[in-house]
C-alpha cells in the first residue's frame, strides 16, 4: 500500500528547518546584544574612573600651587638677617690708634659696640618696612589690570625706589656686622687695604669704616 503526503505534512517539513533557523538565528542574536551591552557597561566604568581620576588629579595640582605659593610667601617673610649674637669686644689695648691718639679705653670701646649693635638693629627694621612694602606693590600691581600707563608706570617708580632702599640697607647691615666682627677679633681699626691704623677718631666718627682716610681718597678717585 502506497502512502502519499498530504499538503498538511509537506508544510510542516518544510517549516520545521525553518524553525531551527529561527531559533539559531534567536541564539546568535542573543549573544550578540549581550556582548554589546557588555561593552558598554565597560566603557561607562572606565569613563566613570577616568573622571574621578581627573577630579583626583585636579586636587593634587591645586595643593602643589597652593604649597608654591605658601613657600614663596615663607621666603619672603624670612628674607631679612637675623640678629647676631652680640660676642664680647676685644681688650682697648689691642685696637689700632695713629700715632698721637689715646688707645682705647673700655667706655670707648663699648660705646663703639653699642652704636653698631644698634645701628644693625635699625638697619634690620628697614629692611622689614621695605619688604612689607615691595609686597603691597607686588599685590597692587595683580589686581590693577585695568590700570592706565600713567599708574602703572608710578607703581614700577615706586616698586624699584623701594627695593633700591632694602638693598642699600642689606650693604649697609652687612657693613655693620662686619666691623662688629672685627671689634671682637681685636682688628677693629686696622686698614683693609695697607694694613695701616684707620685712626680713632675716624672710627668714632664713622663706625663702618674699613680704609684709612688715604686708601679711601685713592679709591673715589678710580
Amino acid at each position: 500500500m502506497v502512502v502519499r503526503e498530504t499538503p498538511a505534512r509537506r508544510s510542516g517539513a518544510v517549516r520545521e528547518p525553518a524553525m531551527g533557523a529561527g531559533g539559531a538565528g534567536g541564539t546568535v542574536a542573543g549573544g550578540a546584544a549581550g556582548k554589546t551591552a557588555g561593552r558598554a557597561a565597560e566603557k561607562a566604568t572606565e569613563e566613570a574612573a577616568g573622571k574621578a581620576a581627573g577630579k583626583k588629579t585636579g586636587a593634587k595640582t591645586v595643593v602643589a600651587k597652593k604649597s608654591t605659593t605658601e613657600t614663596q610667601a615663607a621666603g619672603t617673610a624670612t628674607s631679612v638677617p637675623p640678629a647676631r649674637t652680640a660676642a664680647a669686644p676685644a681688650a682697648p689695648g689691642e685696637l689700632a690708634v695713629r700715632p698721637g691718639e689715646e688707645a682705647w679705653t673700655p667706655d670707648e670701646v663699648e660705646e663703639a659696640r653699642a652704636a653698631l649693635a644698634g645701628e644693625a638693629e635699625r638697619l634690620r627694621a628697614e629692611i622689614h618696612t621695605a619688604e612689607e612694602a615691595l609686597e603691597d606693590l607686588m599685590r597692587d600691581s595683580a589686581d590693577a589690570a585695568g590700570d592706565d600707563q600713567a599708574d602703572t608706570g608710578t607703581k614700577n617708580i615706586t616698586r624699584e625706589h623701594e627695593m633700591s632702599l632694602a638693598e642699600n640697607a642689606r650693604e649697609m647691615l652687612y657693613q655693620t656686622e662686619r666691623a662688629m666682627d672685627r671689634l671682637v677679633a681685636g682688628t677693629y681699626g686696622d686698614c683693609e687695604n695697607c694694613g695701616e691704623p684707620i685712626g680713632k677718631a675716624r672710627m668714632q666718627a664713622f663706625p663702618r669704616a674699613t680704609l684709612c682716610v688715604e686708601c679711601k681718597q685713592r679709591q673715589e678717585r678710580r
